[in-house]
């Protein structure tokens, strides 16, 4: 069984490289209203609140879109999607189009990320208020120092 595309908003994923980049990828759904749809709608108008056909219509073609950019994806030898983005657009009265774009990549786990590499700062108090703050490579070596 395939693992699951990873995706985000972001240009990078932490704790992964960014092996290759495979280009745009997208997907387009367009949905019009129905007239049952159209008159259920316009009856939850009438009491105010949450529209929940016109979300759940919208909602439905969000998936519909953001699965065909990943079968985009796939289809070019991508593990991840970057930078994904939607955007919708009135094509006629009615009638949506729900674009979901981004780039699609090869991704690898990194053997050590990059957070991992900074020094982790700690905040000590020494001296009733005096604050001094220190790095645990600074104390690692002064450690490795000691025990020599």
């Amino acid at each position: 069984m395939r693992e699951p595309l990873l995706s985000t908003t972001a240009f990078a994923f932490d704790g992964y490289r960014i092996t290759q980049h495979l280009g745009l990828v997208r997907g387009i759904i367009v949905r019009s209203r129905s007239i049952v749809g159209n008159i259920g709608a316009a009856l939850q108008t009438l009491v105010g609140g949450n529209i929940t056909i016109y979300t759940d219509l919208c909602e439905r073609a969000r998936q519909d879109a953001y699965q065909s950019l990943c079968e985009h994806a796939t289809t070019l030898g991508a593990n991840a999607i970057i930078g994904v983005r939607y955007d919708a657009t009135e094509i006629a009265q009615g009638v949506t189009e729900v674009l979901c774009y981004g780039t699609a990549v090869v991704v690898e786990k990194a053997l050590v990320s990059f957070q991992s590499q900074l020094p982790t700062p700690r905040l000590s108090i020494r001296g009733g208020l005096r604050l001094s703050i220190l790095l645990t490579r600074r104390r690692t070596r002064r450690a490795g120092a000691a025990l020599s």
